[in-house]
């Protein structure tokens, strides 16, 4: 008896949390449950999506990346300070800090797949040592535009407004972020469900001696997932200052314990019992409706880390909980 009910929470809980929670809101202000809200909320999630997709890969080879906040405080610098410092042309200014997540996932894999220290260690440890890059190369500052350099003259570019149309233009008024985030999160759901590398990256994670006797090339597989972290993390970091118009420093420091809150979040919906995308970006949602709904409260900023935690502490508890049954 008590199972059904549990199950039935464990399946659907969250996309009735998100309800409940909208309807809350909606009810308390009169402008939340609006389009124009509603799109900024989807907005304002796109970022925290990116990266928790990356998160998603990551624990999808029973692994865990903590370094993709100061990954994304990196590519936001990185970008920023090549057009405002170097005045580079736009693909340059996409291209380069995509290859720098890519660099950053490619040494996470080093030192995991190669190396084998465990994951939350090397992780731990390649967040701190970005983290340091990115404010040794921005020596503690913001860039943005007409910035005074630390040699007294002014800096000579600007962020350029086709690079800025990608956090803050809108298509058919629907914000490019959004469209880029539903693009992402179809593409990669169907990356995990049809194809030959995402069908094993699952298979990795799930029993990793089991995939390797089937012939699954298990350390190229877990490199791939890292890479893949680290590149939509980079994503995020492009996104994030194409939509603040600054280089903000420690930009992704916040995004980390949301992206994760998120990726265990959708551990639960609709009975999924893993990392899937479908499941993060609800995750994202709920997260983004809770913060959206306290700031038009006039909450303190401050109180949205305690419910981000409460949300990631709830989530943990329900989908362990119902795993640990599970086994039983």
């Amino acid at each position: 008896m008590i199972s059904k009910p549990m199950d039935f929470i464990f399946k659907y809980g969250s996309i009735m949390v998100i309800g409940i929670v909208i309807l809350f809101f909606s009810f308390w202000n009169e402008h939340f449950f609006t389009y124009s809200n509603i799109t900024d909320i989807l907005r304002s999630i796109s970022i925290v999506t990116f990266v928790a997709i990356g998160v998603t890969f990551s624990l999808t080879v029973d692994g865990f990346d903590l370094s993709v906040g100061s990954t994304v405080s990196l590519t936001t610098v990185v970008s920023a300070a090549l057009m405002v410092w170097y005045e580079q042309p736009l693909i340059v200014v996409i291209v380069f800090p995509l290859l720098i997540g890519v660099v950053v996932g490619l040494i996470n894999a080093l030192l995991i797949v190669r190396i084998r220290i465990p994951d939350l260690l090397a992780t731990l440890a390649i967040m701190y040592i970005v983290a340091g890059i990115h404010k040794t190369f921005t020596k503690g500052y913001s860039i943005y535009n007409n910035m005074q350099l630390t040699d007294g003259t002014t800096a000579p570019g600007v962020f350029r407004e086709d690079f800025l149309w990608l956090g803050q233009g809108k298509w058919l008024g629907i914000p490019i972020p959004v469209i880029l985030m539903v693009i992402a999160v179809a593409g990669v759901h169907v990356f995990f469900t049809y194809t030959r590398w995402g069908r094993q990256m699952q298979m990795t994670g799930g029993n990793e001696e089991a995939a390797r006797l089937s012939g699954v090339r298990v350390k190229r597989i877990r490199t791939a997932a890292y890479v893949a972290s680290g590149l939509f993390a980079a994503v995020g970091g492009i996104l994030f200052s194409a939509r603040v118009g600054t280089g903000q420093i420690d930009a992704g420091s916040s995004v980390l314990m949301e992206a994760v809150a998120a990726v265990f979040v959708g551990y639960s919906v609709l009975g999924a019992g893993r990392p899937n995308v479908i499941g993060t970006f609800i995750g994202s949602v709920l997260i983004g409706v809770l913060l959206n709904g306290m700031t038009m409260m006039n909450l303190q900023y401050y109180t949205n880390d305690i419910v981000k935690g409460c949300v990631l502490v709830l989530a943990l508890a329900v989908t362990f909980v119902h795993l640990n049954r599970k086994k039983t």
